[in-house]
């Protein structure tokens, strides 16, 4: 549809469509002899991969149109159109390859995970280079008709006509002023590289965006002295409760699992084709209201992540862990954090696994008073298993199955204190019954350890959250380290975060220098390409406004920069700086081949990359909508993607117009002044070759 409105030929529209599935054929092939498979990386790759097949083509296809508009035959415009745009097409690709190889060099759990979608796209960039240079001005000298073939455009093609004439009008009007104001629109310029500075500081961060995967897992939590037949009714009143939601499809739980006061529940939701229209994180914002009035039990719940890494299992998604040598020191530290960080405003669910003051009953039998009555120790211990210990006295059989007999009291009675008074044992010596409370003592004032979690050989303790909606994981990490401070906790408490959080700093602290390890492969590849340590830079100058425009549309949508708003960014790199690569490309050829003067070479080069500018740029910023507004089971992982490469891309398109010529001119100011300092030190060097009159020999790639 971009084309077809542009170019307004049928033609010319088909031939870069053909390109796209030819592309897309030639890289699932490759993906499948490496072993790759379709999930949310790739599936992403391949949605952009579109339109970076699409831009090739048209660069292409719109060159040599050009020409074929300008009177040439349609062989003769694809021999000529491709001569002078062959090296464009591959500088672009060439350089957009080199954003992805710190991607590729990545280490660690997001190295491994990023890779497969990095290697999808460079696959795709080199399929798509060999499709645009070979088959496209092949299908164009085939199919394009001669300009004097052409039909008068009429209807709404006359008038499409008359806009893109008015828009070319436009900017070449609007490019002079700028050009007459080069220093406004250099600060501008500036302004906007502040921008994206303050920006990324300001911009919350987070590691993957949280996704609806429609299951809930939750861990609920009993007191530490609850039996296991109170901890059966709490949790299957839970599971009513959780039951009834009209959003839940079915329910199942286990009791039990590390101590018997924990119970695990596995919640499925149902489909958005049922008509459910909540989300996870609103279904579990309800059900903890519901729940709320359920006492002596607690319901942790979380979303499972397609992306998890490593971690305790834990009531809730993020964890931060307690280590000590002293184990007292241990348990009198961690309550204190956990009530520090109960009172973060990002912070709920907040959740330990320090079991440490569980009532415990200790039974001691009283040997006199056995004595006195006869009765032997091991007859007493035995009287209590028989009562409380379920033990296994028979068993019978039938046809299809097999029956235990288990002999105990009634499980309402094992919670009665008083249960001791009713059991009696017979005395060999007075013959009669003798009251099981006479024959022991019961301590129930001491508490004990339920369990003790370890993680490197040390006690540990793992104080386990969940972000409240709105709230970036960058925040609360930062939040959690600055109360560990405040609270005074001495030097030999370690804290650590695992899984998730863990994984976040990590790419945290890397994200930077990813960034930047982008920006310099990028530079060294177009500084190899144009023999030039001064123009690379003016078509990285096309960057700040594509990272202004992402940084503000994620945080006006409410996004953080996670790790898929980052690969955004990265792409940006690559796709904007065509922009200026198709601009400079033509501007250098019109000062070296053409003798131009820089300011009327960069006008003309300006002029006649405006309308593939434009075509590509609305070809990648469309293929990014799809992402941005995509919805299904998993559709919010790459939301931010598609969010991060429209508002960067709308943003730049007008920018960079304007700018790039501006950062052109100064740079070539700057080469020609450092050209003639080096000539000029050269000539010092050299008096007698000055003295005589010789030339000076400049080697080209001073030029």
């Amino acid at each position: 549809m971009v084309i077809f409105v542009f170019l307004r030929n049928v033609t010319a529209t088909v031939i870069p469509s053909v390109t796209v599935p030819l592309a897309l054929l030639g890289t699932t092939a490759v993906m499948y002899l490496v072993g790759y498979s379709i999930d949310n990386l790739s599936l992403m790759a391949l949605t952009i991969a579109v339109g970076f097949v699409v831009d090739d083509a048209i660069v292409m296809l719109e060159n040599i149109y050009r020409h074929v508009e300008a009177g040439m035959r349609p062989l003769e415009a694809a021999l000529k159109g491709s001569a002078e745009i062959g090296f464009t097409i591959i500088s672009i690709s060439v350089s957009l390859i080199a954003v992805f190889i710190p991607v590729l060099l990545m280490g660690g759990i997001i190295g491994r995970l990023l890779r497969e979608f990095a290697m999808t796209v460079t696959i795709t960039i080199l399929v798509s280079v060999i499709v645009s240079l070979t088959l496209t001005p092949t299908l164009c000298a085939l199919f394009l008709k001669s300009h004097s073939q052409h039909r008068q455009a009429r209807g709404i093609g006359r008038l499409l006509e008359r806009f893109f004439a008015a828009l070319q009008s436009g900017y070449e009007r609007s490019l002079r002023v700028v050009l007459r104001h080069q220093f406004a629109a250099l600060m501008v310029f500036f302004a906007t590289v502040a921008a994206t500075v303050c920006l990324y500081l300001a911009i919350p961060k987070g590691f993957f965006p949280q996704q609806d995967t429609g299951f809930i897992y939750g861990q609920a939590e009993g007191a530490q002295d609850i039996s296991f037949s109170g901890m059966t009714r709490r949790v299957q009143d839970l599971a009513r409760i959780v039951n009834s939601d009209p959003d839940v499809n079915s329910v199942g739980y286990v009791i039990g699992g590390q101590t018997f006061n924990t119970g695990n529940f596995f919640i499925n939701l149902r489909t958005r084709e049922d008509g459910r229209t909540a989300s996870a994180d609103q279904i579990i914002a309800r059900l903890r209201a519901k729940i709320a009035g359920i006492e002596g039990i607690n319901l942790f719940m979380q979303v499972p992540q397609d992306i998890r890494l490593g971690g305790r299992l834990s009531r809730t998604q993020y964890q931060y862990t307690l280590t000590d040598a002293d184990l007292s020191e241990l348990n009198a530290w961690a309550p204190k954090l956990m009530d520090a960080m109960g009172k973060l405003p990002n912070i709920i669910d907040l959740a330990s696994d320090q079991q440490t003051n569980a009532s415990t009953a200790v039974v001691s039998i009283d040997r006199d008073q056995a004595a006195r009555f006869g009765i032997q120790p091991q007859l007493i211990d035995a009287t209590i298993y028989d009562a409380i210990g379920q033990r296994q006295v028979a068993q019978f059989f039938t046809q299809l199955n097999s029956y235990h007999v288990v002999l105990e009291v009634s499980p309402r009675d094992q919670a009665d204190p008083n249960l001791f008074e009713r059991l009696y044992l017979t005395s060999p010596v007075t013959g009669g019954q003798v009251p099981l409370k006479t024959l022991v003592n019961i301590d129930t004032t001491k508490t004990n350890y339920l369990s003790i979690s370890h993680q490197s050989q040390f006690p540990a303790v793992t104080l386990s959250f969940n972000l409240r909606p709105g709230f970036a994981l960058g925040d609360a990490v930062d939040a959690i380290l600055k109360t560990k401070a405040a609270i005074g906790a001495p030097a030999t408490l370690n804290g650590a975060f695992q899984g998730t959080a863990q994984a976040f700093q990590s790419s945290l602290a890397t994200q930077p220098y990813l960034i930047a390890a982008a920006l310099v492969a990028v530079y060294i590849i177009l500084g190899v390409l144009y023999e030039s340590y001064v123009h690379p830079l003016t078509i990285l100058s096309t960057l700040p406004s594509a990272g202004v425009g992402a940084l503000l549309i994620l945080m006006g949508a409410g996004y953080d920069l996670s790790v898929i708003a980052l690969i955004g960014i990265l792409l940006l790199i690559g796709i904007v700086k065509k922009n200026g690569i198709m601009m400079i490309d033509f501007a250098l050829h019109g000062e070296r081949e053409r003798g131009l003067k820089p300011i009327d070479s960069i006008f003309e080069a300006c002029l006649l990359r405006f309308r593939p500018i434009m075509m590509t740029t609305m070809c990648a910023l469309l293929s990014g909508v799809p992402l941005m507004v995509g919805a299904g089971t998993g559709s919010e992982i790459r939301r931010p993607l598609g969010f991060a490469m429209v508002g960067g891309l709308a943003l730049s398109q007008v920018l960079t117009l304007y700018t790039t010529p501006v950062v052109y001119l100064y740079l070539e100011r700057l080469r020609q002044w450092l050209g003639g300092r080096s000539q000029a030190a050269r000539r010092a060097e050299r008096p007698e070759a000055a003295a005589s009159g010789a030339p000076d020999i400049v080697p080209v790639a001073a030029e």
